[in-house]
């Protein structure tokens, strides 16, 4: 159920491994029709949703599709600019277009011999049957299948469906944020306004402007800011109203957007959800992506989890030979604690986007912390590292080690004069703390 980006990732892998896959989608396809824009962030391609689509043998030619991001460009209120790498040298993370990528792997499952429905809206499941009830057009159709895997995002009709089984535990919670999609076009020569290898964000404390590149020299902006209040949405009611926050807030984007008023009039603004959920399975049917736990954006780890969903699913389908009955226990078990840890870091780093990376002393920390890495690789890796490059640490790892990192560089921090002698720090001992 999903035609999204992991429900055809998922149909990939099913059908390389002989199963007959059909995949029911409620929108057109969108490789023939054209789907609503101005609601979609870009997407931060990395470490392991790369390993995914190297499984079913899609990454390279994706890696040619996508831009690298070396690191965060800061722009603060002046204009004036200060990079942030995001790894060592050679590390980065990807921006891909979520209706490019979605394009590609729908049509390379369908190569492979994938059904896909489209206009089909899931409307009940019988999960003792494992028989769907859909709505195409005007009709009702029921359809009877082995297996059941909702991938049908944060809104999922499947969720829904489980939502009245006993004993079902379901929350969903929004933060004050909303977005909008905004643009900044090519320069008159066709070139690209900004450094192209860089993800742009323009931090303001409560609110931010981000902006990731395309392949088309354009670069998509969104704008994170509470949807009430003194500085809101709500404020931004009138052309002059827009044009006088942007010049004050983000006053060197201004000149690069000049169709600023028409698209934060065209494009709807949306809203950031949590999605929390368990069981993830009744009997034969699953929930996996954003179906299962959708997140907030601001680790650029939603479709990136969603992919190693897949990749974790495949890999215990090898490990217990196809045995569905056994699969879908262990799937939700072991992916459970990974899912609320990236929910919780996404949250956590909304924080660091819009506040800590204009904070000289969050700055200091991470100097110190690169430092640690240079000289201990394999012991102090960086927390956005362990998450966005270590596709082999799991994210519930990932945050287990970062919280002790933290508390370890919240002592350092606290020496007397760390400004000026954080050079002559015994590196060693700070070490060895993480034992």
């Amino acid at each position: 159920m999903g035609a999204g980006l992991v429900g055809s990732l998922l149909s990939l892998y099913l059908v390389k491994r002989g199963y007959k896959v059909t995949v029911y989608e409620r929108r057109m396809d969108m490789r023939q029709h054209l789907i609503e824009g101005g609601r979609s962030i870009n997407l931060a391609l990395s470490n392991r949703g790369i390993a995914a689509l190297h499984e079913v043998g899609l990454g390279d030619l994706l890696k040619q599709n996508s831009i690298p991001m070396h690191g965060r460009m800061m722009h603060d209120e002046k204009g004036k600019l200060n990079f942030q790498p995001y790894g060592k040298t050679g590390q980065f993370i990807n921006s891909v277009s979520r209706g490019g990528l979605n394009m590609v792997l729908i049509s390379e499952a369908e190569r492979h011999g994938v059904e896909f429905l489209f206009e089909h809206r899931c409307v009940n499941i019988d999960f003792e049957k494992t028989e769907i009830a859909f709505q195409h057009h005007n009709a009702v159709r029921h359809r009877t299948h082995d297996v059941i895997i909702g991938a049908d995002g944060a809104f999922s009709a499947v969720r829904g469906a489980m939502q009245i089984t006993d004993r079902f535990e379901y929350s969903q919670s929004y933060i004050e944020h909303g977005y909008k999609e905004l643009r900044i076009p090519p320069g008159e020569d066709g070139k690209p306004l900004l450094d192209t290898n860089a993800l742009h964000i323009w931090p303001r404390e409560s609110f931010m402007l981000i902006a990731l590149p395309n392949p088309d020299a354009t670069f998509t902006c969104t704008l994170f800011l509470p949807v009430e209040g003194p500085v809101s949405f709500q404020q931004l009611d009138k052309p002059e109203a827009i044009q006088q926050f942007f010049e004050k807030e983000f006053p060197d984007a201004v000149p690069l957007m000049p169709t600023l008023q028409e698209d934060f009039r065209d494009n709807a603004m949306s809203s950031l959800v949590t999605v929390r959920c368990y069981p993830w399975c009744r009997n034969k049917t699953l929930l996996i992506g954003d179906a299962a736990h959708a997140i907030v954006p601001f680790f650029g780890q939603g479709m990136n989890a969603g992919f190693e969903d897949c990749r974790v699913l495949n890999a215990l389908l090898d490990e217990y030979q196809d045995s569905w009955k056994r699969v879908l226990p262990r799937f939700q078990e072991l992916r459970k604690p990974d899912a609320d840890a990236i929910a919780q870091l996404a949250l956590d780093n909304f924080v660091e986007m819009r506040d800590l990376v204009a904070d000289a002393d969050f700055l200091l920390r991470k100097k110190i912390e690169a430092k640690l890495n240079e000289l201990y690789p394999t012991r102090w890796i960086p927390f956005y590292s362990m998450v966005t490059f270590q596709e082999n640490i799991r994210y519930s790892e990932a945050l287990s080690i970062g919280q002790k990192q933290k508390k370890i560089m919240d002592d350092v921090m606290r020496k007397p004069g760390i400004e000026a002698n954080w050079t002559s720090l015994d590196f060693e001992e700070i070490v060895n703390q993480l034992g």
